[in-house]
């Protein structure tokens, strides 16, 4: 009787054993499955953080170029004035009085549109660079290279490394 009780016990054994193997299996699987997930939910975060990070970026420099070119449009508007400005002053004066008072206005004008950011372009003498500068045509001339430019025929601006009208130039051919 020990023997069939012996065996009995073994069955009972085997059997819980199975049982307590198939748990953790299914456990296993379980915790597979949820460390799967959360797996996925780190990766979506990580996502959604990089996402997050580059629009904030995107949003500052949209803002910083909003600032930095708010009066772009003003700024080349008062490009006309600031050309015919030149040409009353490269005209003769007889009142010298007027001639000076004139020549301050311009300045300060210059000025304040420098502190905008305004700067002129230099050209003459330069080599031709399609970004900078427009060629109205091509002359040919002995005293300067190819492709050098040898008159301006209306000065070109940039507005804090923008260019906001290129020069106009001849260049040497």
């Amino acid at each position: 009787m020990s023997d069939v009780k012996d065996v009995k016990e073994e069955k009972i054994l085997t059997e819980e054993e199975e049982e307590v193997k198939r748990l953790p299996e299914d456990e296993s699987e379980e915790v597979k499955e949820s460390e799967e997930k959360k797996e996925e939910e780190s990766q979506r975060y990580v996502r959604l953080m990089a996402e997050f990070q580059n629009y904030k970026k995107r949003v500052d420099k949209e803002k910083k170029d909003t600032y930095a070119f708010a009066n772009e449009k003003i700024v080349t508007e008062l490009l006309d004035v600031i050309d015919n400005f030149e040409r009353g002053l490269e005209a003769e004066c007889a009142d010298k009085n007027f001639f000076e008072g004139t020549k301050l206005i311009f300045d300060q004008l210059q000025g304040v549109l420098a502190k905008s950011g305004l700067e002129e372009i230099e050209a003459l003498g330069q080599g031709f660079d399609p970004m900078y500068h427009n060629a109205l045509m091509m002359q040919d001339s002995e005293e300067h290279k190819s492709g050098e430019i040898i008159s301006v025929m209306q000065k070109g601006y940039k507005l804090k490394s923008k260019v906001i009208r290129p020069a106009m130039v001849i260049v040497a051919n």
